[in-house]
Formats: structure tokens, sequence, C-alpha cells
């Protein structure tokens, strides 16, 4: 509801605009904002030494059996202008983790977005100095009826982390190690006997954030691409039959380095009902980056635990859970900068 208010407040405006001006004079003030975003970015870019810079990472799975799923990119820099490629990144799979080019391009504007001053305004001006290459039919740029969900947000976090690991390359003053790299989400729905009603719950779970060049990452926060927050337990379990049995920061889980990475979160809930449940995470297999010498952060791990036994879920995966079951998350937590 919060969303659709702001969304109409600012259609609203933006008839005011209309209503206090000619049409050409919006439309012009419009321009002259997306060329001054252009022209910022533009001398950004000119900061990033030129020539080609690669990376590789590997998503854990699709959740049907294939694994390691490679994505890879070349960012070619020079003249004020950015060439980003994915040629090479592993054909689409049947699982969700398939990005759209929209969630693709999203990453790279959001990765361009943080190498500028805050003052840039966001808009199409950004992206105008930048090439992307996003083959059709990969898993940055899926072929309908591809599963995209968790290319929205799982892959759009492991996008971030790879074209900034192709960018330390070029400035490694300025660039940090990886983040946690997973939304960590949570899904529960059944039948709420407490309240006589259907219940669906989801949330996001943060986790560590990758050490840098000025200094240690934060812990237990969502990073990049996830535009969440945490849900409060007094809201949970006031509107759920589910109850918060453990939340607090996992230790031990930030990568090593003269910057550390920051901690990931462990977050314990307990359904008070039989409920659906659906986990989609990454970075079980495949740790968090480090950069400069610094070590990777300690990877995600999903845990059941049902009537005092404990058993280890998949990154990807549904089940029918059952009064009493715990859903533990312990998730990853960012990469180590430099060495110690």
């Amino acid at each position: 509801l919060a969303q659709i208010a702001s969304l109409q407040i600012g259609a609203g405006r933006i008839r005011e605009l209309f209503e206090r001006h000619p049409r050409r004079a919006v439309a012009g003030m419009m321009k002259q904002l997306q060329d001054y975003a252009e022209r910022m970015t533009r001398a950004v870019l000119r900061s990033i030494p030129a020539g080609e810079y690669r990376a590789e990472d590997v998503l854990d799975d699709d959740g049907f059996g294939t694994e390691g799923i490679r994505l890879r990119v070349a960012v070619r820099a020079g003249d004020g202008r950015l060439g980003v490629d994915f040629t090479g990144s592993d054909p689409q799979v049947r699982g969700g983790v398939n990005a759209n080019l929209a969630i693709t391009l999203a990453a790279v504007f959001y990765v361009v977005r943080c190498l500028a001053p805050h003052s840039i305004p966001a808009n199409a001006g950004i992206l105008r100095p930048v090439r992307v290459v996003a083959p059709e039919g990969t898993v940055v740029n899926a072929r309908f009826p591809a599963a995209v969900a968790a290319g929205n947000v799982e892959t759009s976090q492991r996008l971030v982390d790879l074209l900034f690991r192709a960018l330390a390359r070029a400035l490694p003053a300025r660039i940090p190690a990886a983040s946690n790299g997973s939304m960590n989400n949570l899904a529960i729905g059944g039948q709420d006997p407490i309240r006589g009603r259907e219940f669906a719950y989801y949330e996001t779970v943060g986790g560590g954030a990758g050490g840098g060049p000025s200094g240690p990452g934060l812990s237990g926060i969502h990073t990049h691409m996830t535009n969440t927050l945490n849900t409060p337990i007094e809201t949970l379990e006031a509107y759920y039959p589910l109850r918060v049995t453990r939340y607090r920061l996992r230790r031990g889980s930030g990568g090593r380095g003269r910057h550390a990475g920051g901690e990931g979160i462990v977050r314990e809930i307990e359904l008070l009902a039989p409920a659906s449940v659906s986990l989609l995470t990454e970075r079980r297999r495949v740790e968090p980056y480090g950069l400069a010498g610094g070590r990777g952060g300690r990877r995600g791990e999903n845990q059941l635990r049902r009537a005092r036994r404990r058993a280890k879920l998949p990154a990807k995966t549904h089940f029918d859970g059952e009064t009493g079951d715990r859903i533990r998350l312990l998730t990853p937590g960012g990469g180590g900068w430099g060495r110690n």
C-alpha cells in the first residue's frame, strides 16, 4: 500500500508540472536531467583505466539438478565509455535462476551508479555511455518461457558480484569484496488455526557486506540489489502462526582480512501450524570471494529442525512443514579485503 501511495503521489506531482508549465518546457527539463547524468557518468567512466577486465562466478544450482551455472563478463573501459559483455555465460536452465534482460541491465545500472557521486540523478542518461551485450538464450538474457523468479532475487545479486570482481582489477582502491550474494528468500503459507484464515508470509534475510579498501563490511544487513528491510519480530508474530526462536549475527562468518567482511545472520522460525515452506537461496556451495588477499566469507546453510533432529536443506527447496518445525537460515558473510 505504501508503494502504491508513493506512485500515486509521484504521478500527481508530474501532472502538476504539466499544469504549471508548457509540455515542451517540461520535456526539455527532463532531457536536460538525462543529459547531465550522461555527462557526469562519462566523467566517472574516464577515471577507469582503459583496458579489458574479465571475471567469472558460479551459481550454486537451479533447483532441478543443474549445478555450477557459470556467469562470465568482460568489461571494456576507455574514452568515457563502458562495454559490458556477458558472452560465455551458460545457456538458460530449467530452474528459475535465469535473468531476463531487464534484470541484467538493472544490475549494470546499479554498479555504474555505485561508482558515481550521489549527486548524479538516477535516470536513463547513466546508461547512454554503456553498451551491454547479453546473448539471448543464456542465463543473463533468458528466452520465453524460461523461469525467471530467482533471476530477479538471486542472479541479480551475483551479477553485481561479477561486475565488481571485474572492476576490482581496474579500480583496486575502490571496489569491495563480495557481499553475501543472496537474498535468502523464505516463503511460508497455509491455514492459520489461531486467526481462522489462510496466510502467506515472505521475507528476505540479510547477511554480511564485503570488506573494502576503506574499512570492514557491515554485519547483518541487506546489500546491493535486495531493496528490502528485515521484518520486525513483533509484526511477524502478531499476524502469523509463526514464532522467531533465534535471530542473531552469525559470528565468524565474515571473511578475514585487513578489513574483514561483515557477519551473516542466524534466523530461525518455528511453525505453530502445518505450512508449506519454500527456500530460494544462493552461496550455499560457492563462498563470497575476498579481494586483495582477503579470505572469502563463510557459505550459507539452510536447516530443518524436527522432533530434535536436524537436517540440512538444499539451497532451493519446497516441503510441507509440520507444527513445531523450525527452519533455520545461516546466511553468508561478506568477503574480506586485504591481507592481515
